[in-house]
């Protein structure tokens, strides 16, 4: 073999990979253009075989069973609303599975995926779980990362084709950690949606429009990292040791803040949900006798009680 026909031998084998992809809404659209912008040989299948027609005419090959789509490729990434749509498309395809190594980038909780780890081990397929933190326009940017967690081995094998989706954040063994992280994100993210939604709703009945609010909300939403941090001492620190020392703010202060949210929102017809559930919060560790504690003390009545 020259040294030219080497190199078209190692291109094929790492740049060229065969991956497959399931699932072909926005997030498995723009995964499969990420990995055919790359040069890898990509086949898809998705329920609705129309969705395909736009990366089909980029390269990608459309396999008319996810059977065929599994048997195309080692690396199967699946990207579906949720597990349950995995079992539905994969469990007439599972004599195809042996030897092959599923990234399920869907969303669920972390006791299913764990379930579908073991399922996918009981058909010899080796199992990671990936939770994807960026929207399907930033997939394969800078900006993107994912968490992973299942076979080490396996990430490792695979690592440099996952990692031109986004930069590959690996949690552990359990496969159902990734999915964690994934949905602790999602809290975080989904909260302050509500949030802003709520404040914006709150301005606009004194005749402020969203145009307006907005900016000034995000704004406050990009310095909270800023202002968690400025404590004297690093807030998951204190989480860790139990110390909640409330030199810079307490529980009574923020609770009262809470208070007033409640009662402007009641004033405004505002819908209470959220506001409520934040005020119960600091009522619940008033009562129990942490007033003159930092806010982060409202962990307590958050964690699940054994």
């Amino acid at each position: 073999m020259n040294e030219q026909q080497l190199l078209t031998t190692q291109r094929t084998t790492d740049e060229n990979r065969p991956v497959s992809v399931i699932g072909l809404g926005p997030m498995g659209r723009a995964m499969t253009r990420t990995l055919l912008a790359a040069g890898h040989q990509v086949t898809v299948w998705n329920r609705t075989p129309g969705r395909a027609t736009d990366v089909v005419a980029e390269g990608a090959s459309l396999a008319a069973t996810p059977a065929e789509a599994v048997e195309a490729s080692g690396l199967v990434i699946l990207s579906l609303t949720d597990y349950q749509a995995m079992y539905d498309i994969l469990d007439g395809a599972t004599a195809s599975l042996a030897g092959r190594t599923l990234v399920n980038l869907s969303s669920d909780t972390p006791d299913r995926t764990r379930e579908a780890a073991t399922w996918a081990a009981g058909h010899d397929a080796v199992f990671l779980t990936g939770g994807v933190m960026v929207p399907a326009p930033m997939v394969g940017t800078e900006a993107s990362h994912i968490y992973y967690s299942g076979d080490g081995e396996a990430l490792a094998h695979h690592r440099a084709v996952l990692a031109l989706l986004g930069a590959p954040r690996y949690l552990g063994e359990d496969a159902g950690l990734a999915q964690m992280m994934y949905q602790a994100q999602l809290a975080v993210f989904l909260g302050t949606l509500s949030s802003l939604m709520h404040a914006t709703a709150m301005l606009g009945t004194a005749g402020m429009k969203a145009e307006e609010a907005l900016p000034e909300l995000l704004g406050f939403t990009d310095a909270i990292g800023a202002i968690v941090r400025a404590g004297e001492k690093a807030p998951g620190a204190a989480l860790d040791t139990g110390e909640h020392p409330g030199d810079l703010s307490t529980i009574t202060m923020m609770g009262a803040t809470a208070d007033h949210i409640v009662e402007t929102s009641t004033s405004l017809g505002l819908d209470l949900a959220l506001p409520l559930a934040v005020q119960s919060h600091y009522r619940h560790a008033i009562e129990n006798g942490h007033g003159g504690d930092n806010w982060t003390r409202i962990i307590d009545g958050i964690r699940a009680r054994h």
